[in-house]
Protein backbone atom coordinates (compact mmCIF):
# COMPACT_ATOMS: atom_id res chain seq x y z
CA UNK A 1 0.00 0.00 0.00
CA UNK A 2 1.47 3.10 -1.40
CA UNK A 3 1.28 6.40 1.28
CA UNK A 4 -0.15 8.41 -1.48
CA UNK A 5 -3.25 6.04 -1.49
CA UNK A 6 -2.96 6.12 2.32
CA UNK A 7 -3.56 10.04 1.75
CA UNK A 8 -6.41 9.48 -0.18
CA UNK A 9 -8.05 7.29 2.02
CA UNK A 10 -7.54 9.98 4.55
CA UNK A 11 -9.21 13.15 2.41
CA UNK A 12 -11.99 10.98 1.83
CA UNK A 13 -12.50 10.37 5.98
CA UNK A 14 -11.78 14.08 6.23
CA UNK A 15 -14.69 15.07 3.26
CA UNK A 16 -17.08 12.13 4.95
CA UNK A 17 -16.34 13.53 8.73
CA UNK A 18 -17.12 17.02 7.70
CA UNK A 19 -19.97 16.88 5.63
CA UNK A 20 -22.04 13.72 7.22
CA UNK A 21 -23.80 15.69 9.94
CA UNK A 22 -24.41 18.94 7.84
CA UNK A 23 -27.40 19.14 5.48
CA UNK A 24 -24.83 19.16 2.56
CA UNK A 25 -24.64 14.72 1.66
CA UNK A 26 -21.69 13.56 2.56
CA UNK A 27 -22.02 10.96 -0.16
CA UNK A 28 -22.23 13.12 -2.74
CA UNK A 29 -19.25 15.23 -1.66
CA UNK A 30 -17.32 12.10 -1.57
CA UNK A 31 -18.30 11.13 -5.16
CA UNK A 32 -17.55 14.25 -6.66
CA UNK A 33 -14.21 15.21 -4.77
CA UNK A 34 -13.01 11.12 -5.55
CA UNK A 35 -14.50 10.94 -9.22
CA UNK A 36 -12.88 14.51 -9.96
CA UNK A 37 -9.76 14.30 -8.54
CA UNK A 38 -8.72 11.40 -6.28
CA UNK A 39 -9.74 8.49 -7.99
CA UNK A 40 -9.88 5.73 -5.30
CA UNK A 41 -11.09 3.16 -7.57
CA UNK A 42 -7.88 3.05 -9.27
CA UNK A 43 -6.27 1.05 -6.64
CA UNK A 44 -9.79 -0.11 -4.82
CA UNK A 45 -11.67 -1.26 -7.59
CA UNK A 46 -14.67 0.53 -8.26
CA UNK A 47 -16.79 -2.18 -5.99
CA UNK A 48 -14.55 -1.68 -2.98
CA UNK A 49 -14.30 2.14 -3.53
CA UNK A 50 -17.93 2.39 -3.51
CA UNK A 51 -17.97 0.33 -0.60
CA UNK A 52 -15.64 2.32 1.25
CA UNK A 53 -17.62 5.35 0.82
CA UNK A 54 -20.13 3.92 2.62
CA UNK A 55 -18.05 1.75 5.18
CA UNK A 56 -16.13 4.81 6.62
CA UNK A 57 -19.48 6.64 7.42
CA UNK A 58 -19.14 3.83 10.76
CA UNK A 59 -16.57 6.60 12.25
CA UNK A 60 -18.75 9.11 11.67
CA UNK A 61 -21.36 6.60 13.97
CA UNK A 62 -18.98 6.54 16.41
CA UNK A 63 -18.57 10.22 16.96
CA UNK A 64 -22.36 9.92 16.93
CA UNK A 65 -22.41 7.83 19.59
CA UNK A 66 -19.58 9.46 21.71
CA UNK A 67 -21.86 12.57 21.63
CA UNK A 68 -24.88 11.41 22.36
CA UNK A 69 -23.68 8.99 24.65
CA UNK A 70 -26.04 9.80 27.47
CA UNK A 71 -28.53 9.93 25.29
CA UNK A 72 -28.10 6.41 24.11
CA UNK A 73 -27.56 4.98 27.61
CA UNK A 74 -31.40 6.24 28.73
CA UNK A 75 -32.76 4.27 25.34
CA UNK A 76 -31.38 0.71 25.79
CA UNK A 77 -32.25 1.17 29.67
CA UNK A 78 -34.18 -2.00 30.03
CA UNK A 79 -37.04 0.26 32.38
CA UNK A 80 -37.12 2.93 29.40
CA UNK A 81 -37.86 0.35 26.70
CA UNK A 82 -41.49 -0.10 28.25
CA UNK A 83 -42.10 3.69 28.11
CA UNK A 84 -44.28 3.49 24.92
CA UNK A 85 -47.58 5.57 24.61
CA UNK A 86 -50.08 4.21 21.63
CA UNK A 87 -50.36 7.10 20.16
CA UNK A 88 -49.53 11.33 20.27
CA UNK A 89 -46.53 12.90 21.85
CA UNK A 90 -44.66 10.60 24.52
CA UNK A 91 -43.06 12.05 27.46
CA UNK A 92 -39.19 10.77 26.08
CA UNK A 93 -38.05 9.69 23.09
CA UNK A 94 -37.47 5.81 23.17
CA UNK A 95 -36.55 2.95 20.62
CA UNK A 96 -40.25 2.99 19.10
CA UNK A 97 -39.49 6.49 17.28
CA UNK A 98 -36.23 5.25 16.13
CA UNK A 99 -37.47 1.94 14.44
CA UNK A 100 -40.49 4.07 13.31
CA UNK A 101 -38.45 6.52 11.67
CA UNK A 102 -35.88 3.64 10.07
CA UNK A 103 -37.91 1.45 8.74
CA UNK A 104 -39.32 3.37 5.36
CA UNK A 105 -35.78 4.13 4.27
CA UNK A 106 -34.30 0.50 5.31
CA UNK A 107 -37.08 -1.55 3.43
CA UNK A 108 -36.46 0.64 0.48
CA UNK A 109 -32.65 0.62 0.82
CA UNK A 110 -32.63 -3.16 1.20
CA UNK A 111 -34.62 -3.22 -1.82
CA UNK A 112 -32.81 -0.86 -4.10
CA UNK A 113 -29.20 -1.11 -2.61
CA UNK A 114 -28.08 -2.96 -5.73
CA UNK A 115 -29.79 -0.89 -8.63
CA UNK A 116 -28.32 2.19 -6.24
CA UNK A 117 -24.67 1.56 -5.94
CA UNK A 118 -24.81 0.30 -9.81
CA UNK A 119 -26.68 3.25 -11.40
CA UNK A 120 -26.72 6.77 -9.00
CA UNK A 121 -22.87 6.90 -7.74
CA UNK A 122 -22.28 9.44 -10.31
CA UNK A 123 -21.84 13.07 -10.66
CA UNK A 124 -24.74 13.76 -12.48
CA UNK A 125 -26.91 12.17 -9.96
CA UNK A 126 -24.98 13.75 -7.01
CA UNK A 127 -25.90 17.52 -8.32
CA UNK A 128 -29.42 16.51 -9.36
CA UNK A 129 -29.66 15.91 -5.72
CA UNK A 130 -27.69 18.11 -4.35
CA UNK A 131 -30.07 21.19 -6.50
CA UNK A 132 -33.66 18.85 -5.49
CA UNK A 133 -32.18 18.85 -1.90
CA UNK A 134 -31.59 22.17 -1.69
CA UNK A 135 -34.87 23.81 -2.68
CA UNK A 136 -36.53 21.46 -0.01
CA UNK A 137 -34.53 22.56 2.77
CA UNK A 138 -35.43 26.16 1.55
CA UNK A 139 -38.92 25.45 1.86
CA UNK A 140 -38.66 23.88 5.08
CA UNK A 141 -37.02 27.01 6.41
CA UNK A 142 -39.83 29.08 4.48
CA UNK A 143 -42.85 27.22 6.05
CA UNK A 144 -41.53 25.00 8.85
CA UNK A 145 -40.72 27.78 11.30
CA UNK A 146 -44.74 28.93 11.56
CA UNK A 147 -45.69 25.49 12.73
CA UNK A 148 -43.09 24.50 14.93
CA UNK A 149 -45.10 23.07 18.52
CA UNK A 150 -41.85 20.83 19.36
CA UNK A 151 -38.83 22.20 20.67
CA UNK A 152 -36.90 19.22 22.03
CA UNK A 153 -35.99 15.93 20.99
CA UNK A 154 -38.40 14.53 23.91
CA UNK A 155 -41.60 16.13 22.70
CA UNK A 156 -41.71 14.53 18.72
CA UNK A 157 -44.78 12.27 18.36
CA UNK A 158 -44.29 8.65 16.81
CA UNK A 159 -46.85 10.33 13.57
CA UNK A 160 -43.64 13.16 13.51
CA UNK A 161 -40.87 10.11 13.63
CA UNK A 162 -43.22 8.31 11.01
CA UNK A 163 -43.60 10.91 8.68
CA UNK A 164 -39.26 12.03 9.00
CA UNK A 165 -39.05 8.65 8.08
CA UNK A 166 -40.77 8.74 4.55
CA UNK A 167 -39.47 11.77 3.34
CA UNK A 168 -35.98 10.35 4.45
CA UNK A 169 -36.21 7.81 1.60
CA UNK A 170 -35.02 10.63 -0.58
CA UNK A 171 -31.78 10.70 0.67
CA UNK A 172 -31.21 7.38 -0.99
CA UNK A 173 -30.25 9.28 -3.81
CA UNK A 174 -26.87 10.43 -3.73
CA UNK A 175 -26.55 13.85 -2.89
CA UNK A 176 -30.03 14.12 -1.75
CA UNK A 177 -28.38 14.08 1.85
CA UNK A 178 -29.71 12.22 4.56
CA UNK A 179 -29.51 14.72 7.23
CA UNK A 180 -30.80 17.44 4.80
CA UNK A 181 -33.93 15.88 4.34
CA UNK A 182 -34.72 14.52 8.01
CA UNK A 183 -34.29 17.69 9.24
CA UNK A 184 -36.29 19.63 6.45
CA UNK A 185 -38.72 16.82 7.03
CA UNK A 186 -38.99 17.33 10.78
CA UNK A 187 -39.08 21.24 10.62
CA UNK A 188 -42.00 20.78 7.97
CA UNK A 189 -43.87 18.41 10.03
CA UNK A 190 -43.64 20.98 13.68
CA UNK A 191 -40.54 20.20 14.97
CA UNK A 192 -37.58 23.02 15.98
CA UNK A 193 -34.42 22.84 13.82
CA UNK A 194 -32.24 21.51 16.78
CA UNK A 195 -35.08 18.83 17.79
CA UNK A 196 -34.58 17.74 14.11
CA UNK A 197 -31.18 17.71 13.95
CA UNK A 198 -30.75 15.62 17.06
CA UNK A 199 -33.44 13.26 16.15
CA UNK A 200 -31.88 12.47 12.82
CA UNK A 201 -28.20 12.58 14.49
CA UNK A 202 -29.84 9.28 16.62
CA UNK A 203 -31.41 7.91 14.25
CA UNK A 204 -28.45 7.80 11.85
CA UNK A 205 -26.21 5.29 13.89
CA UNK A 206 -28.35 2.34 13.07
CA UNK A 207 -29.38 3.13 9.82
CA UNK A 208 -25.56 3.90 8.36
CA UNK A 209 -24.46 0.73 10.98
CA UNK A 210 -26.93 -1.34 8.76
CA UNK A 211 -25.77 0.22 5.37
CA UNK A 212 -22.15 -0.52 6.19
CA UNK A 213 -22.80 -3.74 6.73
CA UNK A 214 -24.93 -4.68 3.98
CA UNK A 215 -22.56 -3.31 1.78
CA UNK A 216 -19.46 -4.88 3.23
CA UNK A 217 -21.47 -8.57 3.58
CA UNK A 218 -22.00 -8.06 -0.55
CA UNK A 219 -19.18 -6.77 -1.98
CA UNK A 220 -17.10 -9.21 0.57
CA UNK A 221 -15.60 -10.91 -2.21
CA UNK A 222 -14.07 -8.03 -3.71
CA UNK A 223 -11.84 -6.98 -0.32
CA UNK A 224 -8.44 -8.19 -0.01
CA UNK A 225 -5.46 -7.58 3.17
CA UNK A 226 -4.08 -4.45 1.04
CA UNK A 227 -7.24 -2.50 1.28
CA UNK A 228 -7.74 -2.56 4.63
CA UNK A 229 -5.43 -0.33 5.78
CA UNK A 230 -7.20 2.60 3.27
CA UNK A 231 -10.15 1.56 5.27
CA UNK A 232 -8.39 2.12 8.92
CA UNK A 233 -7.38 5.46 7.91
CA UNK A 234 -10.57 6.28 6.55
CA UNK A 235 -12.24 5.37 9.65
CA UNK A 236 -10.26 7.71 11.92
CA UNK A 237 -10.32 10.71 10.41
CA UNK A 238 -14.10 10.16 9.65
CA UNK A 239 -14.38 9.92 13.53
CA UNK A 240 -12.43 12.81 14.17
CA UNK A 241 -13.29 15.07 11.76
CA UNK A 242 -17.05 14.09 12.74
CA UNK A 243 -16.74 14.64 16.21
CA UNK A 244 -15.80 18.49 15.62
CA UNK A 245 -18.46 18.82 12.94
CA UNK A 246 -21.08 17.32 15.03
CA UNK A 247 -20.63 19.87 17.89
CA UNK A 248 -20.41 22.65 15.54
CA UNK A 249 -23.56 21.89 13.72
CA UNK A 250 -25.72 21.48 16.91
CA UNK A 251 -24.56 24.91 18.39
CA UNK A 252 -25.57 26.68 14.70
CA UNK A 253 -28.41 25.12 13.60
CA UNK A 254 -31.22 27.10 15.62
CA UNK A 255 -28.91 30.19 14.17
CA UNK A 256 -28.92 30.16 10.62
CA UNK A 257 -31.36 27.41 9.80
CA UNK A 258 -30.91 25.44 6.40
CA UNK A 259 -31.19 27.98 4.00
CA UNK A 260 -27.46 28.54 3.90
CA UNK A 261 -26.55 25.22 3.54
CA UNK A 262 -28.77 24.78 0.87
CA UNK A 263 -27.40 28.09 -0.99
CA UNK A 264 -23.93 26.28 -0.91
CA UNK A 265 -25.45 23.42 -2.35
CA UNK A 266 -26.87 25.22 -5.61
CA UNK A 267 -23.56 26.75 -5.77
CA UNK A 268 -21.71 24.10 -5.59
CA UNK A 269 -23.60 21.59 -8.01
CA UNK A 270 -23.56 24.93 -10.40
CA UNK A 271 -19.79 25.56 -10.23
CA UNK A 272 -19.39 21.65 -10.53
CA UNK A 273 -21.94 21.85 -14.09
CA UNK A 274 -19.86 24.74 -15.96
CA UNK A 275 -16.16 23.78 -14.66
CA UNK A 276 -16.91 20.02 -16.16
CA UNK A 277 -19.65 19.73 -18.10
Amino acid sequence: MEWYELFIGFLLGVVEGLTEFAPVSSTGHMILVDDLWLNSSSFLGQEVANTFKIVIQLGSILAVIVVFRNRFKELLNPKELLAIRSSGPTKKLNLLHIFIGLLPAGVLGLLFEDYIDENLFSIKTVLIGLVIGAFFMIAADLSGVKRQTTATLDEISYKQALGVGLIQCFSLWPGFSRSGSTISGGVLLGMSHRAAADFTFIMAVPIMFGASALSLYSKWEYFTMATLPVFVVGFISAFLFALLSIKFFLKLINKVKLTPFAIYRIALAAAIYFLYF
